[in-house]
Order: C-alpha cells, then structure tokens, then sequence
C-alpha cells in the first residue's frame, strides 16, 4: 500500500490534482484556505479585498504578537463590508476549486483556518470527511481529528482542550492517527521562520503513550525545528507545508 499525505493546502489546488498520482489513497490533514501568504503577501482572500499593504501591515503586527492591535487593524479594514458574506464567498470559491482537485479515494479532516460546515456541500463520492472518526485503509486503522486549539489568533476552527479531547477517545486504538496540529513536543510545535511556538496538543501527546499508534501525522507548523521524531513507539511525522512544496509525503507498507 502506498498512501499520500498533504497538509496546509493553503489554496494550491495546481499542485493538490497531482498529489494522489502513484499512490492508493490521499490523506489531507487540513488548511485548504488561503487567506493570507506569509511568503507571499499578495496571495489570499485578505490583499485580494484589501491589498499587498494592507496584508504587508497585518502580517508584520502579528509576526510582532502585537495581536490586539491587528485585530484592530482588521476591524478598521471591514468597517462598511459585510465581513460574513465577503469571507464566504471567496470561500467557497477556492473550496470548489480544491474539492474538485482530490483525486478518488481522499481521506480528509479539517484546519484550524477551515469552515467545516461548508465541507459537505463540496465533498463528492470518494471523498471522505472525518473528525473524530476512522477509516481503514489498506487493512491499518487510520484515526482522524481536525481543527486547532484555542489561540490568540482565534482562526476559524478553534475548539476547547474538553471538546478536543472527546474527538481523540472516539477513535479507540489505531495504526495511523491523523491530525492538523502536532502533539505538544517543542520541537514539533517551533516554527523556525515565524520564530514561536505554535499551539500542540497535550491530549494528543497522552494518547501517543496509550494508544501507540505506529504513526502520528500532522501538519500546522510550516517550518518546524524537527520535522520528524520518534516519541515512545510512535513515529511522529510533520509531513509539511504542501502550499510551498508541492509535494505529498508518502506512506508505505
């Protein structure tokens, strides 16, 4: 079996239509909206409405943690605009573009930037949401749980510690646990160019030591200090930024 895994889509929907090429399946951990490029400020739903300065601005105050103060920011810029209706539709905008990307079969759970709630519009035969929830593949249980924990920079799919926690006791034992964010290991959660932690899971940590899956992958942290470590019998596996690669990392056996 050989099974392709992507996360932080972040609207490359060029690159998504060939990421299952060579292989059984795709695994997509999340993050298919781009909303804003760090890289690249010009690129996203933000410079799209308000422009390369605007996003030059927002960019710089969050990478200062100055995050009140780019909140502020933000509201000043959608004063007059119906923030709701604008968001969405450009929205869905890349999510038909992305939807229509996967190949068949797809696995895929949710990013901390995503809107669940618009999934199922878009997510034809073959393509195969999960939160909480598993699938086997190639006879290996695989566990999937989506969204990101509560953090100041409140994106759309942030949820409570209890509520995260529920999601990872419902899978049960599993080979491959799935995830958008990484267990709460610094190495894993430091993201060398942005230069901060990013928020890692402690339940997720719990259940690498009780549930001793053979694998754990996730992404969320797009330069990470360790893209890869062994905690206890789990390979923990960041399997990277795939708006700026390109390229699925693959799972065999």
């Amino acid at each position: 079996m050989r099974v392709h895994v992507v996360s932080d889509v972040h609207g490359n929907s060029e690159d998504l239509a060939k990421a299952g090429e060579g292989a059984d399946a795709l695994v997509c951990l999340g993050d298919l909206i781009l909303f804003l490029d760090y890289a690249d400020h010009s690129r996203g739903i933000f410079p799209d409405l308000f422009g390369v300065e605007s996003a030059d601005r927002i960019v710089a105050l969050r990478t200062a943690r100055r995050f009140d103060e780019a909140r502020a920011y933000s509201r000043r810029l959608w004063g007059g605009l119906d923030r709701e209706a604008a968001t969405e539709a450009a929205v869905r905008k890349q999510y038909a573009e992305l939807f229509a990307a996967f190949p068949t079969p797809t696995y895929a759970t949710y990013g901390n930037v995503d809107m669940p709630p618009l999934w199922p519009e878009y997510a034809r035969a073959g393509v195969n949401v999960l939160d909480g929830e598993t699938a086997v593949i190639g006879g290996w249980r695989f566990g999937f749980v989506g969204g990101g924990l509560r953090t100041p920079m409140n994106t759309p799919y942030e949820i409570d510690d209890e509520t995260y926690a529920a999601k990872i006791a419902a899978l049960g034992e599993v080979d491959v646990l799935c995830t958008h964010i990484p267990p709460e290991v610094p190495d894993l959660c430091y993201d060398t160019v942005a230069r901060r932690f990013e928020r890692g899971s402690a339940q997720l940590l719990e259940a690498l030591h009780t549930l001793r899956p053979r694998y754990h992958l996730f992404g969320h942290v797009h330069q990470p200090l360790v893209q890869r470590m062994r905690v206890g019998a789990t390979e923990c596996v960041n399997v990277g930024h795939f708006n700026a690669t390109g390229t699925p990392w693959a799972l065999e056996w």
